[in-house]
Formats: C-alpha cells, sequence, structure tokens
C-alpha cells in the first residue's frame, strides 16, 4: 500500500516522468508548427538524477512508472534509464508513452531492459491526414512501431487517438474496426483545452459519447471490460467475437480526478501533484538528500488539488474561487 495519500483519500503508486521537452513531430493540438522554444539539455534532470529521484518515491508506495515527453525515445540512452529503474526494489510496471516514430528500431532494446508495455500515439490511419495532424513525420514508421511492439512482446498495445470534431471522427469506425481484428486495445481521448489561449480548440471538440454511437451504428455488440492492465483512467469496452477492445478516457464530460493515483516528474526537474495544474515542487534542492526527496513527495499531496477544472474551460462555467481561477489563466484559460 502506498503511503502517498492526499487529503482527499486517494492513493498514489504512479508516477509518470518526463525524461524531455522535445518532440520530433508538431502536433496541431498540442503545440505551434514552428518557433518552438525548449529547454537546453542543462537544465534536464540527468538519468542519476531521476534514478534518485524514483528510489525515495519507491520507498513511499511508488511502484508503476510511465516513461513521457516530449517523445521520450527523442532522448539517447532510453533503454540504460529503464534498466536502472527497473532494478529499484518495489518497482514493478514500467510503460512508455510515445509518438512510435522512433520505436520500431529501440522497441527490442526498451524490451531488453526491462519495459513492460506502451502506449503508442495515433490518430488517423490515413497518411495524407497524419501529415496534417502531426505536420511532420511518417505513418509508415508508427505503422511498423506497432508491429514491432507485438513481436517482441509488450502487452498491452495501447493506441491514443485524439477525437478532433471535423478531422478524424469519420475514423471512429476504421479505429474500432482495428479494435475488433487486432489484439490491440484503442483508447479514444477527448481533446483537452490545456496549451491553448483561446477557444478554437472548442471547435474541434467532441464527447466520446459518440464512439458508442458509432459501435451502436456499426451494430457492434459491446460490454464493460474491466482486466485491461494500466493505470489510465479509461472506460474500458470489449467488442463481442473480436480480438481486442477499446477504452474512453473523457477528463472533460466525465471528470476523472476522482480515482487519480498519478504525480509528474517534469523533464527539468519539478514534482507536479497534478498533471493539468500549474503547482510544481523543484526537486534540485533536495537531490543528494533522501528523507528531503521523500519529503517533497509528501508535500505534493498536501497541495494536490481536488480537480483541474477544465470542463469549466468548456462549459464556461465561473471558476469557484480566486486560487483556482488564478491556476488557470496560468495555464492558459
Amino acid at each position: 500500500m502506498s503511503n502517498l495519500t492526499d487529503r482527499f483519500g486517494r492513493e498514489h503508486d504512479y508516477l509518470r516522468i518526463s525524461v524531455t521537452d522535445r518532440c520530433n513531430l508538431r502536433c496541431l493540438y498540442c503545440m505551434p508548427e514552428e518557433g518552438m522554444e525548449f529547454a537546453p539539455s542543462s537544465d534536464l534532470l540527468s538519468y542519476d538524477h531521476i534514478v534518485e529521484v524514483v528510489k525515495a518515491g519507491a520507498e513511499l508506495g511508488i511502484s508503476k512508472l510511465r516513461i513521457t515527453g516530449g517523445e521520450p525515445l527523442v532522448r539517447p540512452g532510453l533503454a540504460g534509464l529503464i534498466r536502472r529503474l527497473a532494478d529499484i526494489p518495489g518497482i514493478r510496471d514500467i510503460s512508455l508513452t510515445t509518438n512510435g516514430v522512433l520505436l520500431a528500431d529501440q522497441a527490442e532494446a526498451l524490451r531488453d531492459a526491462g519495459l513492460n508495455r506502451v502506449n503508442i500515439s495515433l490518430d488517423t490511419l490515413d497518411p495524407t491526414r497524419f501529415k496534417f495532424i502531426a505536420r511532420r513525420g511518417d505513418l509508415k514508421r508508427v505503422l511498423a512501431g506497432i508491429e514491432a511492439s507485438a513481436r517482441v512482446g509488450f502487452a498491452p498495445i495501447k493506441l491514443n487517438c485524439v477525437l478532433l470534431k471535423g478531422i478524424n471522427e469519420d475514423e471512429i469506425a476504421a479505429f474500432l474496426k482495428m479494435a475488433y481484428e487486432q489484439p490491440l486495445h484503442v483508447r479514444f481521448i477527448e481533446y483537452m483545452p490545456i496549451g491553448h489561449a483561446d477557444d478554437n480548440w472548442k471547435a474541434h471538440y467532441l464527447p466520446l459519447s459518440r464512439v458508442l454511437e458509432i459501435a451502436q451504428e456499426q451494430q457492434l455488440e459491446v460490454e464493460k471490460k474491466d482486466d485491461v492492465l494500466g493505470n489510465g483512467p479509461s472506460d474500458d469496452y470489449h467488442i463481442k467475437g473480436g480480438a481486442g477492445s477499446f477504452g474512453l478516457i473523457h477528463p472533460i464530460s466525465d471528470n476523472f480526478c476522482k480515482r487519480c493515483n498519478r504525480l509528474r516528474l517534469t523533464a527539468d526537474g519539478n514534482i507536479k501533484p497534478c498533471l493539468y495544474w500549474v503547482d510544481e515542487l523543484s526537486v534540485k534542492p533536495a537531490l543528494g538528500d533522501p528523507a528531503a526527496l521523500r519529503d517533497l513527495y509528501l508535500r505534493a499531496m498536501d497541495i494536490k488539488p481536488l480537480n483541474h477544472e477544465m470542463a469549466a474551460k468548456l462549459l464556461d462555467e465561473s471558476l469557484t474561487h480566486e486560487p483556482t481561477a488564478r491556476r488557470m489563466s496560468q495555464i492558459g484559460g
């Protein structure tokens, strides 16, 4: 049992580790096509420091890790880091979120190092549309990454599809077919307002109830599924007779904060109690002092909010109190 319990009784055993803010794509819902300024490499936590922070967390009950970015596979030597993390007592599950472009070449080394499973971003199955959404890269390389993941034994293999109204909603049926025909777990994700200073994102917001409507229109018999391995807050379904499954992650229309069990370690060395909040605690002054690092985890529990209130941004609701409003304005509201 984790010793990391917040003010609202939620136990935390899961740490998301961003190893870089850099990415080899420029997805239209994530960042501008040009002009991005990334942190200098000197500002990033070294692998030694990441291992040190994880060891402190493991002593408090952190047992599950997810390696993220940016795009984590652009940082050299990632397999070596994963091998060191897998050797930490108490760590029992390590996963990776990636856009898949570089995965085919690294899958075997990552698996040998101790990586258990992968989440691969895939918003479209159409090569031309891929270029439009990602602004660079090659869909064939992502598909090769999926094939390599199956070959080396990652399980489950999850595909993350951000639904964008007017852009890829016409592919819902094709993704459901993929979940039926292949042993994959396709996760449809609501488009979220984080990082957007205006309301243009609202034009592309699509509630995930549309996925179930499409399944019904396709006369697919779906049933709830509760045994998909992982830490994500998705509602999971199985298509009767199918090889795989699909999930719905809806942080806006069905707020998932009540089930939150996660913290984030940013690439530049901050523990964030909430992935979609600005509050953070720097680990750098505590490096070299395991007790001080453990105290940071405990302080994160004390300041973690009940919810992120992104729904208020969608619904044009008034935020309930000034500190929350201030945080949302800093996020980009």
